[in-house]
């Protein structure tokens, strides 16, 4: 072998050994994913996150942990994750609330839409409206009960500005009839004064409601979504009564703007997985979601899709601006 053919190989093999430590780190995950969700532990987001995670982690390889950062309507988890490194090992467990509903009712909100990559459409879900044993026995009752006491009928929400508290202004718009808004700070401080008899209803996602209704707590009078729910077939909507009317919200994984598209990817094809896991469905339906697993080309358009339709649902129910 000629000096110059050997010199050329030994520069060659160099290169490749030099490059490999190069390549080995921009590989992806390169260290654990963290899913913020800007929620206190304990709640349906929470409990979604974490089934996905353990379900990725073995699709990645790598650790994916939950971290909770409740506040502010999630605007705090929100502007935490557009704020982060993009990466991709730092995303958001979004709610309908995140993108859909605060972009529309605060001036000067912390984050942009545009701040944010989709990786997938994790599942969409309605809120349940409960009465307590001793209330109204099914939605004609509870229409006829607030009729004869308007105004004096409450129900619990977590805030005016709300997915919970707009669809339950959505079904009193619809019926016509007027109640007295509670506000809560978590389900649980509602749940409490509902289980103690201070409260008439509750307005809530399934993974607070169904507990309740199968323990005989309580009656589910009906879903605020558009199709019944699967674990409770014997339960209405309330679009029966109110042909077109549909209160729901979602859950759905994003990453920071400007994160590599290859890491969005790996992404999108571990969270969908999980989301296809049967364990996984079978958990989700039964706390009342309907699991999803979409591309991020189908999770931008149903968020554009949401914001326009939540829009002049906004305006009609008067909701103030923050």
């Amino acid at each position: 072998m000629s000096r110059i053919t050997r010199r050329r190989l030994t520069g060659a093999l160099g290169a490749t050994l030099l490059a490999a430590p190069a390549l080995a780190q921009t590989a992806f995950p390169a260290r654990p994913v963290t899913i913020v969700v800007p929620f206190a532990p304990g709640g349906s987001t929470d409990v979604l996150t974490r089934l996905v995670a353990e379900r990725m982690t073995e699709v990645l390889g790598k650790p994916v942990q939950v971290e909770n950062r409740p506040g502010g309507n999630t605007i705090i988890g929100a502007e935490y994750v557009a704020r982060a490194e993009p990466d991709g090992h730092t995303v958001l467990m979004a709610a309908g609330t995140t993108l859909t509903i605060n972009p529309l009712i605060y001036r000067r909100l912390a984050y942009k839409p545009e701040d944010f990559a989709p990786i997938t459409l994790a599942s969409t879900f309605p809120f349940a409206v409960i009465a307590r044993k001793d209330g109204p026995a099914d939605i004609a009752a509870l229409v006829a009960a607030a009729k004869a006491r308007p105004g004096r009928i409450t129900y619990g929400t977590n805030g005016p500005t709300t997915l919970t508290n707009m669809a339950m202004l959505m079904v009193l718009d619809r019926l016509g009839l007027e109640m007295q808004d509670v506000t809560y700070r978590g389900d649980a401080a509602q749940l409490n004064d509902f289980l103690a008899g201070n409260l008439d209803l509750l307005v809530v996602a399934g993974s607070t409601a169904l507990p309740v209704y199968r323990n005989g707590q309580g009656r589910i009078l009906g879903w605020t979504g558009s199709q019944r729910v699967a674990s409770t077939p014997e339960v209405p909507i309330f679009a029966e009564n109110a042909p077109g009317l549909a209160a729901e919200s979602w859950f759905g994984l994003l990453a920071p703007a400007r994160t590599p598209p290859a890491a969005l990817e790996r992404l999108n094809a571990a969270a969908v997985k999980a989301l296809q896991d049967a364990k996984i469905r079978e958990r989700l339906a039964s706390d009342g979601q309907f699991p999803k697993g979409s591309t991020a080309e189908e999770f931008a358009r149903f968020m554009a899709a949401e914001t326009e339709r939540w829009r002049p649902i906004l305006s009609k129910l008067d909701v103030p601006q923050n």
